[in-house]
């Protein structure tokens, strides 16, 4: 408890708060950010920040207990990007119940996966559907735990 006892946030909540006034361009962090990196290197940033947000999005509709479409990877592809240590990548994949040479039915994400459990083409892996952008879907891995 600090001095004055209420409004004292943890180290976590203070973190995720200036993480998304970087990524956000707001206030003093974003403002000095978006000044020291440039155009280019700021939507760099503002990705990076998406892509570990829908990580922990995932997270918590898996534990609501939100259904799972299973799919089919089709293609994979490495962004350069490093979340955490863990690659961004370009994700094609088409669910599971869809024809398999149909083309509409496939889904294009670009997501965090895990440097230990890195889909190939063929595996199955799970979706979720997006709350955010309807008809949209989130990666969810591919349901086996660590």
């Amino acid at each position: 408890m600090g001095i004055f006892g209420k409004g004292r946030k943890s180290r976590e909540e203070q973190a995720a708060k200036i993480a998304g006034q970087m990524a956000g361009g707001k206030g003093f962090y974003g403002r000095l950010t978006r000044a020291t990196l440039g155009g280019e290197d700021f939507a760099r940033v503002q990705q990076s920040m998406g892509a570990y947000n829908s990580g922990i999005n995932v997270q918590q509709l898996l534990a609501m207990g939100v259904p799972t479409v299973p799919a089919v990877v089709v293609s994979i592809s490495d962004t350069g990007k490093l979340v955490n240590f863990d690659p961004v990548v370009d994700l094609v994949v088409q669910p599971a119940g869809a024809v398999s040479g149909a083309t509409t039915d496939r889904i294009e994400l670009q997501t965090i996966v895990s440097k230990l459990r890195i889909p190939r083409a063929g595996d199955q892996v799970l979706l979720i559907a997006d709350p955010a952008r309807p008809g949209g879907y989130l990666y969810a891995g591919d349901g086996v735990t660590p």
